[in-house]
């Protein structure tokens, strides 16, 4: 395929909304049949990520010899000048914009196309039929934050929150049926704060509600990170109730230490978050839970990293997002003491070492189990609880199949389709 006619690529940093909203743009790149171009989809959570994309950036240039190279995501719309300056690239595009066909033409526009998202007060749908290479669809359903944790820029990538119809995401989601798809992620950045935009004021659990006695064809939801202070009445019941929602959660937790959630700004306390997860299993003994941490937050001390280590035991979470901190510019956190680079490394990899063992130890107990999967790969898939399975026979990608679990390798399942 030469230059001229090769299809556009969309590389995508970060979140799941970050993966969904880059299926919307691989939609507008096809019907306005723009050829040879990259599209580098940024995240701003940390300055790593910021790096991988400028890296990122370079490295397209060189493999897309004569290809436009467009910047866009929460580094652009926070950083636009950054990219505007480097050789490499042609455009750059805020996060409304990023939505938006027109935005990809760059006749008669300036190089930085990048409004003020603060001004953006409501979500759209957008009707997506497929997501590329995959077997289970992502649904926008809300988007942007009215918090301000004291470590966060990205309420200045995305705006205040703002959410979509309950109507809107079940014709979306009834669309992707129809296409196919039995397994749907709900997403958003601050998902428990879904609905209070709207008049009606619905919230997530009575959302999800609306969805399942909506679209029967749905055979498993599952639902992006959720604040554990913020979970309704809706949701629990659905938690308890409703075998079509999937047995595991994933909580923004970020630390264990009542003075660092604090200085986090953060909206639960420690014993919030032991609350939550009691009474998530006690409503669903067979659920597993997940949550993101941030090791070394300022003034964190080896007492206070203790007691995140020890919620993470005590709360049996298998499956952690751990990050060191990210001084992020014009935060309040970036002004308070740091904790060395190094250390906050190290704080991170224990992290991750303990949840090595309790992973293991979960996955160790599946062992005999028969599951339901859902097949990703030919022979690949993921169970109810989110873990990785590698099929002994190829099996078709969409498919959900009962499968016994017979043993562990590494991080993950062998199964059996019976």
């Amino acid at each position: 395929m030469t230059d001229r006619t090769r299809e556009a690529t969309v590389i995508t940093f970060g979140c799941r909304l970050n993966t969904y909203e880059s299926e919307i743009m691989r939609q507008h790149l096809r019907k306005a049949n723009i050829k040879n171009a990259v599209v580098i989809n940024t995240c701003a959570v940390t300055a790593e990520a910021e790096r991988q994309a400028r890296q990122a950036v370079r490295r397209a240039k060189r493999e897309h010899p004569g290809a436009k190279i467009i910047v866009t995501g929460c580094s652009a719309q926070i950083s636009p000048n950054t990219y505007a300056q480097m050789d490499e690239v042609d455009l750059v595009i805020g996060n409304n914009e990023k939505l938006q066909s027109h935005s990809y033409q760059t006749e008669n526009t300036g190089r930085i196309q990048v409004g003020d998202i603060m001004s953006v007060k409501s979500a759209e749908t957008h009707m997506l039929g497929s997501f590329e290479a995959r077997s289970r669809a992502f649904v926008q359903v809300q988007n942007g934050c009215n918090h301000r944790c004291t470590f966060c820029v990205i309420p200045f990538g995305r705006g205040n929150s703002r959410s979509i119809s309950p109507s809107g995401v079940i014709e979306e989601i009834r669309k992707l049926t129809f296409y196919g798809y039995k397994e749907f992620t709900l997403t958003g950045v601050d998902l428990t704060s879904y609905g209070r935009d709207l008049s009606e004021q619905p919230t997530l659990g009575s959302l999800i509600r609306q969805i399942l006695k909506a679209v029967p064809k749905v055979r498993r939801l599952r639902l992006s990170s959720l604040d554990p202070a913020a979970i309704d009445s809706d949701l629990w019941f659905v938690i308890a109730e409703e075998p079509k929602f999937m047995p595991h959660l994933h909580l923004s937790i970020q630390a264990g230490d009542d003075l660092i959630l604090k200085r986090m700004k953060r909206r639960h306390s420690r014993k919030d978050v032991v609350d939550c997860c009691a009474r998530a299993l006690a409503l669903r003994p067979n659920l597993t839970l997940g949550a993101d941490f941030i090791a070394g937050f300022p003034t964190e001390t080896e007492s206070m990293f203790k007691r995140t280590l020890s919620l993470v035991q005590e709360c049996n979470l298998s499956s952690l997002h751990v990050f060191p901190y990210s001084p992020r510019e014009n935060t309040p956190a970036a002004q308070m003491p740091m904790v060395p680079i190094k250390l906050r490394r190290e704080r991170a990899a224990r992290l991750r070492s303990m949840e090595t063992k309790i992973r293991n130890e979960v996955l160790n107990s599946q062992i005999g189990k028969q599951t339901e999967v859902l097949v990703e790969k030919i022979h690949y898939g993921r169970t109810e609880n989110n873990f990785p399975v590698q099929l002994n026979n190829p099996a078709k990608p969409g498919d959900i199949l009962l499968v016994h679990l017979v043993e562990k390798i590494g991080d993950t399942l062998l199964g059996q389709a019976t």
